[in-house]
């Protein structure tokens, strides 16, 4: 699906606009690699916050990132998986196939997921079945951002933002003739196999071209005891008795076999390959680079077990009742292609960089029921981001920007549940800084105007929205502690999918339906964050709590329509609150080996007001402990995961219990922390215990796998 010609040469003018005098982005290569700070595929040391224009806001009162062995000692098939160690990051875990990063209790359109900036413009915020289109394995590093700075994003990303580094438009020249960068590595629970790797080649002092590629192939997922879980399994034994009562024995026989079906959950292998290229030209000016890529995934969707039977009371003719089972296993095909811009150019004066991004997609994916095609969902769209970043003035500086979204949406076919539609947003931010001595000032702004319109049906409305945070932090010189509070104001449009869902969606077992009247969703959130980061001890607790009026949400209604329950999306007002904290400390040291304690712990509550009761799918209290013993040439530690039982659900939702999982890893670089090699194994869920994730849709018949070895090798020269 290509733009409209009409929008693309809007798009265009409005991109080519900064991109004439930005030629380059400042280029801070220089400095880290001064800093100790190399640019190797999944590098240890690699932990700054991409802008160079938050790196030192305090306003980001919570910020996470995952690399080096960390990220190759976590990675999974799907971006959401791998971030689930990290201090109020859970995951949808629809599937080992598709899974989204869940922050602070906060999912889909409320966590933007980008790629150095940009959105992924996929269909992943669509439905939780539709995977993200970021390969892990890719990655360099992970920056999960969350409070109030998240308004440099969107002023949707209420709950934070997930982006992810890669290195498909270099930013530096490597000091090599040629640089590789691989991993590979196996995991025993889904025989799962994975490659990657990427290759910088310096054409001249000042211009690099880059390649890179990786191929991923697993199995059905294993997992210990039975699949379904107790609740779901007695329910699904009970029509099996009350089929057999009525004499249909072969649906009795099928449903008592889905009930018993244990040790590998059904149709989720998966196999994923991705290509990317990329050139850039880097000088003392800035650099503008160029990439494009390739995504291509087939996934399995696991079927609710007795979906589709209706316990006798229609006829075994009725076709409106049968043209809704489900045909054969349901299966994704999804390829995306991807372009990419950044540039900028070093400037003097009140502003110092003009920082330039743009992406293009291209994104398809099919949804297969049996060897039938069900639905093709198709998006194309771009989005760019211009910021012109002040010089430091006696201590204030700062970031002024603008963004532009344009994002075509077409389903086709029986299960089209969100008709053809269109987004057309920009906005206005900016970023703003003050350091007074021992105390620091934040402020942030942003206004974002969006258009959804379905000419199908004759839809067609805009929102206009003001996004606000102040922050203040004590933060002593030469001192290693800090407090701080954040006030924020947010206000999100409502996305496509909550206005016009309208139809049955097979992949997920569900009839959903939006509502096109939905006004805007505003909410006031506050933050009191205590940090302490010395070369020993690092510390850091946020707590929160956010204030909606208008609250978008979906949730079951207990009908069914076409033989689907009814998932249907309210508007309230309701609340959220919470906490999340992370510790590490050197607790001894011998011979070259420091022994570290750390830990983390997370929780949400959020309702419904005036008893609307708890919003639905909310993780519950979770706390992470480990112990790790590390030097330069081998690092081992051993970590208890712990997960308190979910009991607060929403009406029509099942409780999950709580579990226990105990990990360990080993890491072994045979020519020290420099060397270019690291070897990895790890046994994750050692006790193999059956576990389930309360923000997983699909929880009930999927759970988390059971025990898990992987061994992966990792190599840069």
């Amino acid at each position: 699906m290509i733009l409209s010609h009409s929008k693309f040469l809007i798009s265009a003018a409005i991109l080519a606009l900064p991109a004439a005098p930005a030629l380059a982005q400042k280029d801070t290569s220089a400095q880290q690699r001064a800093d100790g700070l190399s640019d190797d595929f999944h590098n240890d040391d690699m932990i700054v916050v991409t802008a160079p224009y938050v790196e030192q806001l305090d306003i980001l009162a919570g910020t996470s990132v995952l690399s080096g062995d960390q990220l190759a000692e976590d990675l999974r098939g799907q971006i959401g998986d791998s971030l689930t160690g990290l201090p109020g990051v859970s995951s949808t875990s629809f599937a080992p196939g598709s899974s989204r990063p869940v922050l602070r209790g906060f999912q889909g359109p409320r966590v933007r997921v980008l790629t150095d900036g940009i959105g992924s413009l996929d269909a992943s915020n669509t439905s939780v079945d539709h995977a993200v289109t970021i390969d892990p394995l890719t990655a360099q590093r992970v920056e999960v951002l969350r409070g109030p700075a998240v308004l440099l994003f969107g002023g949707d990303a209420i709950g934070g933002a997930v982006n992810v580094i890669d290195k498909r438009i270099p930013r530096d020249i490597p000091d090599d003739a040629v640089h590789l960068d691989a991993i590979g590595g196996y995991g025993s629970a889904a025989d799962d196999w994975s490659i990657a790797g990427s290759v910088d080649v310096p054409l001249t002092p000042k211009l690099v071209i880059h390649a890179d590629g990786s191929f991923r192939d697993t199995g059905d997922v294993r997992v210990p005891g039975y699949v379904l879980s107790p609740a779901l399994r007695a329910d699904v034994l009970a029509d099996a008795a009350e089929e057999a009562e009525e004499g249909h024995l072969d649906e009795a026989a099928e449903l008592t076999e889905a009930a018993n079906q244990s040790g590998r959950v059904a149709n989720t292998a998966s196999r994923t390959q991705t290509a990317g290229a990329g050139i850039a030209y880097i000088d003392d000016g800035g650099n503008l680079g160029f990439s494009i890529s390739y995504y291509d995934t087939d996934y399995g969707v696991p079927g609710r077990p007795g979906a589709g039977h209706a316990h006798g009371e229609e006829d075994d003719d009725d076709e409106e009742e049968e043209g809704h089972e489900e045909e054969g296993p349901v299966t994704i095909g999804l390829k995306q292609y991807r372009a990419d811009l950044r540039g900028g150019v070093n400037m003097g004066g009140f502003f110092e960089a003009l920082n330039f991004r743009a992406g293009y997609s291209d994104y398809t994916h099919t949804e297969f029921e049996g060897d039938e095609i069900g639905t093709v969902f198709s998006v194309s769209g771009i989005e760019a981001r211009a910021e012109l970043v002040q010089a430091d003035h006696d201590g204030w500086r700062g970031v002024i920007g603008s963004q532009i979204l344009v994002r075509d949406f077409n389903a086709i076919g029986a299960e089209a549940f969100v008709p053809k539609n269109t987004i057309e947003s920009w906005a206005f931010f900016t970023v703003q800084e003050a350091d007074l001595g021992d105390l620091e000032l934040e402020g942030a702004l942003r206004f974002d105007q969006a258009n959804i319109s379905a000419n199908s049906i004759d839809f067609d409305r805009s929102f206009n929205t003001v996004s606000a945070a102040v922050g203040v932090a004590y933060a002593p010189d030469d001192n290693p502690f800090k407090i701080g509070a954040n006030l924020s104001r947010s206000e999100r449009a409502p996305s496509a999918e909550e206005l016009l869902s309208n139809g049955p969606h097979i992949a997920t077992q569900a009839f959903e339906i939006g509502n096109p009247d939905f006004t805007t969703e505003k909410s006031w959130g506050g933050e009191l964050y205590a940090r302490w980061d010395s070369d020993d001890l690092q510390l850091s607790a946020t707590a929160y709590s956010n204030f909606f009026n208008d609250y978008i949400f979906e949730a079951a209604t207990g009908a069914e329509e076409d033989g689907l329950p009814v998932f249907q999306y309210f508007q309230r007002d309701a609340t959220y609150y919470g906490f999340e904290a992370s510790a590490s400390a050197v607790v001894a040291r011998f011979g070259n080996f420091d022994l570290v304690a750390d830990g983390v712990a997370d929780y949400v509550h959020a309702k419904i007001d005036d008893g609307g009761g708890p919003v639905p799918r909310i993780p519950p209290l979770r706390l992470l402990g480990g112990l790790k013993a590390q030097s330069d040439n081998l690092g081992l530690r051993a970590e208890v995961e712990w997960s308190a039982s979910q009991n607060k659900v929403a009406a029509f939702e099942t409780t999950t219990d709580g579990f226990t999982m105990v990990n360990a890893t080993a890491a072994w670089r045979p020519f020290g922390k420099d060397g270019g090699i690291t070897l990895l194994a790890s046994a994750n869920n050692i006790f193999d215990v059956n576990a389930r994730r309360h923000a997983s849709f699909t929880k009930d018949y999927v759970p988390l796998s059971g025990r898990d070895i992987r061994v992966s090798a990792k190599f840069s020269f």
